[in-house]
Formats: C-alpha cells, structure tokens, sequence
C-alpha cells in the first residue's frame, strides 16, 4: 500500500447551489456540486501535491456515484470509502448570496450512509500508513459510532507516533445537548497536536473569553499548538514552547460566500 501524508473522515453530499438569489423553494435552476468539511480539507491538500486519503461510507446511488467521481478528480485516495446498500448519501441545497452574507443551507442527511461509520470502518494498515490525521468535530456529530471511530482513529495513530489535527467545527444542531458537544469535542480535541477553533468556538468549548486563554485551556492539557481565528481579524497562535502572535488576514475586496472559510484555513 503506497504510504499516504494526510487522511480525514467525515461525510460527502451531494450539494445542489442556486444559480440565482431568492427563496429555495422558487429558484429553479442549480448547479451539482460535492460538499462536506473534511472531504474540502482533503481536496485543498491534495491540490498542494500531497497524498491524501478521505475515509467515509456513500450510498450504492447516483450521489454516492458522483462522490467517487469527484475524489477520483482531485486526486484523493478512496480505498477506505465503503459502499453502503442500506443508506443513501446525503445531500444538501444551498442558496446564492452576493454580499458574503451566509448563504441558507437545507441538509438532508439524516440517517445517511455515512451517518452509520462506526469503529468497523477502521483499517489499522491503511490509517497507519499515513503520518497526519486530521479530524473536524462535523463528522464527529453524525452519530455516536461515527464518534467512536474518530475517537479510535486518534486514540490509535496517536499511540503510532503519527500527528493530529482537529477543527471544532462546531454544529450545535446535530448534538443533544451543548453539555455533550462540549464535553466529546474536547476528548477529541486534548488527542491533537493541533487545535483549530474559532474565537466564539473557543469561548464555547473552555468557558474562556480570550484567545490566550483559549490556548491555554488546550496547551496544559498537552495540545502541543492552538491557533484560533478571528475573522476579519486574522488568526491568533500559541504553542507549547511559548511562542505566539498574530496573523493578519489576507485582504478581500469581495467576500462571495463564507461557506467552507474554515476548512480552507484548516488546509493552510
């Protein structure tokens, strides 16, 4: 098996983008995309020349068809993509918006085939074979067996030596509780050599309202960097060695949508 630098988990959709603003309900023409967080994480590192790997279920349908398709465009490894007859992939629509607002964004994923990842979908050899493990608290919402795999996978690559990345990505709406949220999202997180949240994601996850804090809360808990995003603002850094500072965000004259700004950050 050819050793991979990068692999992720989570969940890929079908992703329906209106061609022109207005109700969801009365556009009539869209465009077919892929969506989901960690498959945009693998795309942007594959397109920097690295061997990526996503790992994931789809439905044995036409979404899950074109799911494949696409990884096999950008190149990202798919051997670890079960092929599931029971559930369907999901799939998503998604307004157009032309002033960097946040588009509205209807998600029809319940009970999806990736929904249904489970510590079963874990290949040692294949996990192993790679030297970064990236994770994103989105997959980690799906269910609570796609949470005790992501929760195996680090547990494991962690014991191999291997480095770990973790993106929050918080989404109260697939979780119980927020108590819950909170608490799973941090046992994934204090696995990572790094940490990426956003400021009020940070205020959440440790009840600190600075980015010092926010550090902190995750440095002394053996994270070994945090950099936390500050919108407009840039990015804010702390490692464990004690360096930290600022990073400036790149200046936009035009912000077309927000959506996936996250996990392009993540990829950089």
């Amino acid at each position: 098996m050819e050793n991979l630098d990068v692999i992720t988990i989570g969940e890929a959709m079908a992703m329906f983008v209106a061609t022109e603003t207005g109700d969801l309900a009365e556009v009539e023409h869209f465009m077919k995309r892929v969506a989901g967080a960690e498959l945009n994480v693998a795309t942007g590192l594959a397109r920097l020349g690295l061997k990526v790997g996503w790992v994931s279920r789809v439905g044995n349908d036409s979404f899950g068809r074109f799911v494949l398709q696409s990884l096999a465009k950008e190149g990202i490894d798919s051997h670890a993509v079960a092929i599931d007859n029971r559930f369907a992939t999901g799939f998503q629509m998604k307004s157009k918006v032309e002033n960097g607002t946040d588009p509205i964004v209807e998600y029809f994923r319940k009970g999806s085939a990736a929904s249904h990842l489970s510590p079963d979908d874990f290949r040692a050899d294949y996990f192993t074979s790679a030297r970064h493990l990236h994770l994103s608290g989105v997959a980690a919402a799906l269910s609570e067996s796609s949470y005790a795999l992501l929760e195996h996978a680090a547990k494991v690559m962690k014991a191999e030596g291997k480095t770990l990345s973790f993106d929050p990505n918080l989404r109260p709406v697939l979780w119980k509780s927020e108590a819950e949220m909170v608490e799973k999202l941090n046992r994934l997180a204090f696995q990572a050599d790094w940490v990426l949240p956003g400021l009020k994601e940070g205020v959440i996850l440790t009840g600190q309202q600075t980015p010092e804090g926010i550090a902190d809360f995750y440095l002394s808990r053996g994270v070994k960097a945090v950099v936390i995003k500050t919108g407009c603002d840039g990015a804010w850094f702390k490692s464990a060695s004690g360096e930290q500072g600022t990073v400036d965000a790149i200046k936009v004259d035009n912000v077309v949508d927000t959506v996936g700004a996250g996990d392009g950050f993540a990829v950089g």
